[in-house]
C-alpha cells in the first residue's frame, strides 16, 4: 500500500502529537512528585486525563455537527499547543503551595485530545481507499504501539538531561509542528445534512447508532467487557502481580509489559504484511484473536516462571491486536462516514469511562481476593468476549458502502 499524502499527514501529525503528550505527562507526573513527595498527587495526573476525556468524548458530537472534522482536529491541536506553552510558564513559580493549579491546564489539554483518536479514526477512511483499510489500521497501531512502548522510556530519560520545564518547550515545538501539518490536510465533508438537530439529540446520535446497528451492538458489548479485561495490565496491579505471584524484583514489570508491546507490533505487522488474507476473513481473526487472549491471560494467571510469563504477555498482546485491527475495519465500514465520528466518539466514552472504574474495582479485588483471582476475572471476561465473536462471525465483515 502506497501512502498518499492526506494519511501521512495525519500518521505524522498525530504521531508528533502523541509523542508529545507522552513526554509532557512525564514531565508533569515528576514536577508533581518532586514538589510534594506524594505518589497519590502523582497518580491524579492520569486520574484527571482519563476523567478529562470521557466528558470529551461525550460532547465532541456537538462539534462534530458545526466543524469540519480535519479543522476540529487541527483545532483541538493547536488549542493544546497554546495551553502547553501556558504550562510551560506555570511551571516557573509552581510550588508545592500551588501545584494544584497544573490539574486545571493537564484537564483542559486532555479535553481537547478527548475528540482526536476518534476524529483520527473518522478520518481514516475519508483519506484511504477501502479495499487498504486494514493495512491503514496496521500501520497506525503499529506507530501508536511503537510510541507508547518506546516514548515512556525516552520521556524518563530526557529528564536526566533537561529539567521538567525544558521538555515541556521541547514538546511545544513537536506540537507546532503537528499542528502545521493537520491544518495542511485536504477538507472533508462529513456533514450529510444541513439540518442542525438539537444538543441533547446530537449527543445521544452515537449511543442510538450503536444501538440500532446490529454489527457495532455487539462490537460496543466487546468493547465494554475487553476494557474491563485490560485493567489488570496497568501498572499498578501488574506491579502486584510481579511481587505476589512471580516472587521476582520490580524490573520484570518493565519486562512484562514491554513483552505485551512487543506482542502488539506484531500483530499489527502480521496485518498488515496479509491484510489480504485478514480481510477474507475478518470473522475468524476477531473470534480466533479473542479465544487466543483468553487462553493466554488464564495461563498467565496460573503460572510462576518468570520467563514464561513473558512469552504468555507477549501473546495476549500479539492476538489482541490480530483481533483489533481487524475490528476496526468493521466498524470504519459498517455506517456512513458522515456518522462515524458519533460513533467512535461514543465507543470512546465506553473505553475511558469503563477502564477508569474497572481500574479501581480490579484494585480492590486484589485486595479482597488475592493478584491471580483478578487475571483470571480478566480471562473469563474475555472467554464471554470469545463466545459473543463466535456466534457473530458472520457479522464481522468489511461492508462494501456507497459514500
Amino acid at each position: 500500500m502506497k501512502l498518499n499524502r492526506n494519511f501521512s499527514l495525519l500518521l505524522i501529525g498525530q504521531s508528533l502529537a502523541n509523542i508529545g503528550d507522552v513526554f509532557y505527562i512525564v514531565s508533569v507526573i515528576s514536577t508533581i512528585f518532586v514538589l510534594t513527595g506524594s505518589a497519590i498527587a502523582a497518580s491524579f495526573v492520569p486520574f484527571t486525563i482519563a476523567s478529562s476525556m470521557f466528558i470529551s468524548s461525550l460532547l465532541t458530537p456537538l462539534l462534530v455537527e458545526k466543524l469540519n472534522l480535519k479543522w476540529l482536529l487541527a483545532g483541538s491541536q493547536i488549542a493544546k499547543t497554546i495551553l502547553l506553552f501556558i504550562l510551560g510558564f506555570m511551571l516557573i513559580g509552581l510550588t508545592a503551595a500551588n501545584y494544584y493549579i497544573i490539574f486545571l491546564i493537564i484537564g483542559l489539554i486532555a479535553f481537547f485530545d478527548g475528540c482526536a483518536n476518534p476524529i483520527r479514526q473518522t478520518l481514516t477512511p475519508y483519506y484511504v481507499k477501502p479495499e487498504h483499510l486494514i493495512q491503514a489500521n496496521g500501520i497506525s497501531e503499529t506507530i501508536t504501539q511503537v510510541i507508547q512502548a518506546g516514548m515512556w522510556f525516552v520521556g524518563s530519560s530526557l529528564l536526566i538531561l533537561m529539567s521538567s520545564q525544558q521538555l515541556i518547550w521541547l514538546v511545544g515545538f513537536l506540537f507546532v509542528i503537528a499542528s502545521i501539518l493537520l491544518c495542511l490536510l485536504e477538507s472533508v465533508n462529513n456533514h450529510e445534512t444541513t439540518e442542525l438537530k438539537g444538543k441533547l439529540e446530537k449527543i445521544k446520535e452515537g449511543w442510538k447508532t450503536l444501538s440500532n446497528t446490529q454489527v457495532l451492538r455487539r462490537i460496543a458489548w466487546i468493547e465494554f467487557l475487553e476494557t474491563i479485561a485490560a485493567t489488570v495490565w496497568i501498572a499498578a496491579i501488574l506491579y502486584v502481580f510481579v511481587n505476589d505471584a512471580l516472587n521476582v524484583d520490580e524490573k520484570w514489570w518493565g519486562f512484562i509489559n514491554g513483552a505485551n508491546f512487543l506482542g502488539l507490533i506484531l500483530g499489527s505487522a502480521y496485518c498488515i504484511k496479509y491484510s489480504s488474507f485478514v480481510e477474507k476473513k475478518i470473522g475468524t481473526f476477531i473470534f480466533v484473536g479473542s479465544f487466543a487472549s483468553f487462553l493466554f491471560t488464564i495461563l498467565f494467571s496460573l503460572n510462576s516462571i518468570p520467563m514464561i510469563s513473558l512469552l504468555l504477555s507477549l501473546c495476549v498482546g500479539l492476538f489482541g491486536q490480530i483481533k483489533k485491527i481487524p475490528q476496526q475495519t468493521v466498524i470504519q465500514t459498517s455506517v456512513s462516514k458522515e456518522q462515524l465520528s458519533t460513533v467512535y466518539t461514543s465507543l470512546g466514552a465506553i473505553g475511558t469511562g469503563v477502564f477508569g472504574v474497572g481500574s479501581l474495582v480490579m484494585g480492590v479485588l486484589a485486595d479482597l481476593l488475592g493478584i491471580r483471582i483478578v487475571f483470571v476475572i480478566s480471562g473469563l471476561l474475555l472467554a464471554i468476549v470469545s463466545t459473543i465473536a463466535h456466534k457473530n462471525k458472520q457479522l464481522f465483515v468489511r461492508n462494501i458502502m456507497e459514500q
